[in-house]
């Protein structure tokens, strides 16, 4: 008897621990399948992501292609209308085409054209700023211009705000929205010019106060000696590179107002504004070469 109770206990043993491993390996099971289950997840939703991103890439691919097809396109159009206009300019029967063509590459010359300028435009102001930080003081006396232009000149070239207003009476017809735009502009850059002049005002009035403050007793030759290393101007000059480029106005306005006009506009305001100068600079030659009897007072 106690052989088979040991024997039921030990089968009764066995079974419990299959059953035991069973289980185990049951949950081993459910845990493979779900890890299982979320690998196939995040691998699909990478397989839609690198879709995604493949897809994005292709349609910017394509978006460059048509681009460089359009502008071949008015290249080529561009060249025959060139070779319209010479070609048919002796027979009458195809004006309107001829018409036509010539307006076309009329607009992308201009187009052309105006985009040239303003590259040139911001050269020069890039010169210009370089020019600054070796003579500031150069650069704000305009010793380069003309003795009309330094007369109407601000802070070393023009106001924004005066060219504003030349402009908006040149440029006519405007739309509504358009002369609202040049008149917010105009706002803001005189309120820039404003701010300007009080920093540059305030800079002169620090370098006066120095170069005062630094004045030592005249000598018999009567020249003025300054105390410190190398006067103590040289630090105020250095800050007067810190104030703000009137420049960087000058050119931030161009570019805003070019965006508020169309092509034609914008053609038109830049040779405005040449005209303007060249009126000034030719009123300094008149007034160079006037008569030395007018100097005289009777």
């Amino acid at each position: 008897m106690a052989d088979a109770g040991e024997r039921t206990d030990t089968s009764t043993d066995i079974d419990a621990d299959e059953r035991n491993h069973r289980l185990e390996r049951g949950q081993t099971a459910v845990v493979a399948a779900s890890d299982s289950s979320d690998r196939s997840k995040d691998k699909t939703g990478d397989q839609k992501t690198l879709r995604r991103l493949a897809q994005n890439r292709e349609a910017a691919r394509k978006s460059r292609l048509r681009k460089r097809l359009k502008l071949t396109q008015l290249e080529q159009e561009l060249q025959r209308a060139r070779q319209q206009g010479i070609f048919i300019s002796s027979t009458g029967d195809q004006s309107h085409t001829i018409s036509a063509n010539g307006a076309k590459s009329f607009d992308i010359e201009y187009g052309r054209w105006l985009e040239e300028h303003n590259r040139q435009f911001d050269e020069i102001f890039k010169i210009k700023g370089v020019a600054a930080k070796a003579d500031v003081f150069h650069i704000l006396s305009g010793m380069w211009k003309t003795p009309a232009e330094r007369c109407f000149m601000w802070l070393g070239g023009f106001r924004p705000s005066e060219i504003l207003k030349l402009l908006s009476n040149q440029l006519e017809p405007l739309t509504e929205q358009q002369v609202m735009g040049l008149c917010d502009l105009q706002q803001s850059s005189q309120q820039a010019e404003d701010a300007l002049s009080q920093g540059m005002e305030a800079l002169q009035q620090s370098l006066a106060e120095t170069l005062a403050g630094s004045l030592g007793p005249q000598d018999p030759q009567g020249t003025w000696r300054i105390h410190g290393p190398d006067g103590h101007g040289h630090g105020q000059t250095r800050d007067a590179r810190k104030v703000p480029s009137p420049d960087n106005l000058r050119q931030q306005t161009l570019q805003q107002m070019h965006q508020r006009l169309t092509t034609r506009q914008s053609a038109r305001a830049v040779l405005t504004i040449h005209d303007y100068f060249s009126r000034l600079r030719a009123l300094s030659s008149l007034w160079l070469a006037r008569p030395e009897s007018s100097n005289q007072i009777n």
